[in-house]
């Protein structure tokens, strides 16, 4: 039988429990943990900074769609700006780790994928504040995140 075909975030995804799972076993969860989420802060920057600096937090995260779709996710991008604030929120509609999560020891793939991320992005602009609002790996149709930051008017509409 042909091994199923993986989508590049599945491999990705796989490859971050398999270097979570080795780290934790040489030197404990809460080193592995950070390790994990100081080298992902610096991608974050290297990435995300780039589509967001002299954009809206909504116009920059939607150019990555494309990126993301490449990749096999399927992701929605809400522009939810208000009150001097520059928002939005990011609907991803597929979770590629939750089929696979427990060969990794996980009930859910939360830990290791989305809060790993959330608190690199955390790192990476420390003026924007980030949170999960909903996780499919609970029972929600979407995994939904939001993102905020002070508006500068000057540099960003």
């Amino acid at each position: 039988m042909e091994e199923e075909q993986k989508t590049p975030a599945e491999i990705l995804f796989r490859q971050k429990f398999a270097q979570f799972c080795q780290r934790k076993e040489q030197v404990g969860e809460a080193e592995a943990w950070e390790e994990m989420v100081e080298a992902y802060a610096e991608r974050q920057k290297k990435q995300m900074g780039p589509l967001i600096a002299s954009d809206t937090v909504a116009d920059g995260f939607a150019k990555g769609i494309p990126i993301f779709a490449r990749m096999g996710l399927n992701m929605d991008v809400f522009d939810i700006s208000n009150n001097n604030v520059d928002a939005a929120l990011e609907a991803q509609k597929n979770c590629p780790a939750l089929g696979f999560c427990h060969e990794y020891g996980f009930e859910k793939p939360c830990h290791v994928i989305c809060e790993m991320d959330v608190a690199a992005s955390r790192r990476a602009f420390p003026d924007m504040n980030v949170d999960i609002l909903s996780r499919q790996a609970d029972g929600a149709c979407v995994c939904l995140f939001k993102y905020e930051r002070k508006r500068e008017t000057e540099s960003r509409s």
